[in-house]
Order: C-alpha cells, then sequence, then structure tokens
C-alpha cells in the first residue's frame, strides 16, 4: 500500500470518527442544580432542544444529585435516531401536587424514535395527592403519570426506578417497539391509581427482569395492545397483572397475542386476571399465554371478570361484548388467600372460548378447607395436574 493511499484511509476514518461520535450534553452545564431545591426544567428542556437537535448521535447526562423539575415535554422528531438519557441521579416533581396535578403527565416523549432511558430515579412525591383523595375532597387534581411515552418508536427504558407517582408510573401508548427492563416500581399499597406499566395501542413492547410494587394493577394491558411479552416480573403489592378492563367503548380495539412469563406475585389482589365491563363492546382477547407463575397468598389467583365494576358504582349492568378465546394457563402454582383461587366469570353473550389449562396447583392458604374452581359461560378443556379441580 502506497504512503498516499494510507494518508488518504487515515483520513476518511478519523473524518468518520469525528461525524459519528455522540455528543454529549451534561445538564449542570445548562444551569441544572443538584441539589433538590432549585427549578431545573429549563435548563432539562434546553439539554433536550440540543441533543434532539443534533445530526449525530447525543447523549443527555444527569449527573448525581436531585434536581426539581415541573412538566418535561421531550417531543420529536429528532435530527437523529440514537439519544441516550443517562440519568445518574434523581428528577423530584414540586413538593406541591398541584403545580402538576392537572397536567396528565410529569414526564412525556412524544414522537420520538431511538431514544433511551438509562438508569436513574424518579421521583413524583405523590403522597400529598394521595391523602387528598383519601379526604373525599372534591378539590383534588387527578394527578399526573410519571413517565409517558407515546407515537413513539424503538424507545429502551433500562434500570429506571419510579417512586410514588401522582397517578400510573409508567404508560405506553401508540407505539411501536418500546423494550423495558429492570425497571423498579415503588408506591404504597393503598396509593390510588398507581398502576406500575400500562399499555395500550401499541405493538412490540416487552417488559424483563423488573420488580413493581404499588397500589393498582403491576402491569395494566389496554384496548390495543399487541405483540406483548412480560417476562421475570415481581408483582406485589398490587393488583396483579390485568389484561383491562376492556369494554369501556363500544367501538374498541383489541388485545392480542400476549406472553406472561416467569412472574411472581406476593400478597396481591389479583394474579392473571382479564376484566371488562357488562355492556356491548367490539373489543376481544385473543392469544394469551400465561406460563410458570408463582402465587403467594394471593387473593385471585387466577380469575376473568366480564362484570367488572369496581366498589359496584355505577355498574353497567348490561352484557359484555368482549369476546375472550385462545387463553392458556401453564404451570402456574402457589397458595390463594381465598377459598375460589379460579374464577372464570364470562359472558352470556360472549362467553370465554377455548380457555386451556396445563399443570395448574393451587391451595388454599386454609389448609383445612380445599381451594375451588368457580366457571360461567366458560369452556376449553384441562390436563395435567389440576387443582383445584377444573371447572371448565
Amino acid at each position: 500500500m502506497s504512503i498516499r493511499l494510507l494518508v488518504a484511509l487515515i483520513t476518511i476514518i478519523v473524518f468518520l470518527e469525528e461525524t459519528t461520535a455522540a455528543a454529549t450534553y451534561n445538564v449542570k452545564s445548562f444551569g441544572a442544580k443538584p441539589n433538590g431545591r432549585t427549578d431545573s426544567t429549563k435548563p432539562l428542556m434546553s439539554a433536550w432542544s440540543a441533543a434532539c437537535g443534533s445530526s449525530k448521535p447525543a447523549t443527555i447526562f444527569v449527573p448525581k444529585g436531585r434536581y426539581v423539575v415541573g412538566g418535561l415535554r421531550f417531543r420529536g422528531p429528532c435530527k437523529n435516531r440514537a439519544i441516550t438519557i443517562r440519568i445518574d441521579g434523581t428528577l423530584m416533581a414540586p413538593s406541591n401536587y398541584g403545580v402538576l396535578g392537572d397536567a396528565d403527565y410529569w414526564l412525556l416523549f412524544h414522537g420520538v424514535d431511538g431514544v433511551t432511558i438509562q438508569g436513574g430515579t424518579l421521583d413524583a412525591q405523590g403522597a400529598g395527592l394521595w391523602a387528598c383523595k383519601s379526604s373525599n375532597s372534591k378539590n383534588c387534581p387527578s394527578g399526573a403519570t410519571s413517565l409517558a411515552i407515546s407515537n413513539s418508536n424503538n424507545v429502551v427504558v433500562n434500570g429506571l426506578s419510579s417512586l410514588n407517582s401522582q397517578m400510573f408510573h409508567i404508560v405506553v401508548n401508540g407505539c411501536r417497539n418500546v423494550r423495558m427492563v429492570g425497571v423498579n416500581v415503588v408506591a404504597p399499597w393503598d396509593s390510588p391509581n398507581t398502576d406500575g406499566i400500562h399499555v395500550q395501542l401499541s405493538t412490540g413492547v416487552t417488559i424483563l427482569n423488573s420488580k413493581l410494587s404499588t397500589g393498582d394493577d403491576c402491569v395494566s394491558v389496554g384496548p390495543g395492545a399487541t405483540n406483548l411479552w412480560i417476562e421475570n416480573v415481581a408483582c406485589g403489592p398490587g393488583h396483579g397483572i390485568s389484561i383491562g378492563s376492556l369494554g369501556k367503548d363500544l367501538k374498541e380495539a383489541g388485545v392480542q397475542n400476549v406472553t406472561v412469563k416467569r412472574v411472581t406475585f406476593k400478597g396481591t389482589q389479583n394474579g392473571l386476571r382479564i376484566k371488562s365491563w357488562a355492556r356491548p363492546s367490539s373489543g376481544f382477547v385473543n392469544g394469551v399465554l400465561f406460563q410458570n407463575a408463582i402465587m403467594t397468598d394471593v387473593q385471585n389467583p387466577i380469575v376473568i371478570d366480564q362484570n367488572y365494576c369496581p366498589g359496584s358504582i355505577n355498574c353497567p349492568d348490561q352484557v359484555s361484548g368482549v369476546k375472550i378465546s385462545n387463553v392458556k394457563y401453564e404451570d402456574i402454582h402457589g397458595t390463594s388467600a381465598t377459598k375460589v383461587a379460579v374464577k372464570f366469570d364470562c359472558s352470556k353473550k360472549s362467553p370465554c372460548r377455548g380457555i386451556t389449562m396445563q399443570d395448574v396447583n393451587l391451595s388454599f392458604k386454609n389448609q383445612l378447607l380445599s381451594a375451588s374452581a368457580y366457571c360461567v359461560n366458560a369452556g376449553g378443556k384441562a390436563s395435567g395436574v389440576i387443582k383445584p379441580t377444573s371447572c371448565l
């Protein structure tokens, strides 16, 4: 190789390295203060504007410390599809819940592509709002979801902790290819409407290796969720992993191709649940696998409830039109806190079809009595070890 050719190759390599190297934006250089008091909302938004406007891959770096931030709106599209938000510290919501109470979202990512949220803690300081709601005051705001990802593609959330959300911790809505790994959700068992992770109108969402302890569903699956994979998730306290509630609207997208495997439930209200309101709907659930679940002192380990109406207040008292079919329960075992360990309360208009149970072994924690199963309008088959005795 000639010297001239070698120099040319080196020049090209250096050029490529310079044009592809990630730009890093430290939020402190934009004025963010890690003292737990100073409002750092504008500095974080300025860092986002710089990263989103970069033609090269970009990293927003949040160093250790506590940063108070109000509503953050990270909007795309951006000039690059490789933005990493690396959080070594904690983002804190304002201590006055009224600042975010009617904002719907605290952190919102909308219309982005190729964003990774790496590490860090979101502390929404929701206790004040919960206390307001428990006082039955009519002046309480509804509360904000801590992290919302909407109309976005190819998003990764890795190692994030969400504490004490005002409402839902994480919502994925209208997205494709979202991956959540090592997420840690923490809120008290009596915190209202603090669902851990909610997915709707999205496809290709994966939830792995996460621990979800909260006051509502650990994972809730809404209309239009397809190709959803949940694996190695620990739930408790909480209301379980729930598909639904469905049937809220007459015209509603269905839920299809959901896999839930290697999950544990400890002291939860429910385990594996599908729920719909008793009213007409075009919604459906088709193709669900619940596999390898361990229940410990769970009130309703396996439940399909098509007469869902929490608190029995303003119940529609009609018949659910949601069609539930091809749901498989495989290798489910543990203890039920109530005598009825398996409950299939399905619609007489749209009976549950194709329910399969294989190697389900659930016992009533009161050793003097056996657990039982309850079925209405449910059809399917059972094989292997089945305790309580199948009622399909």
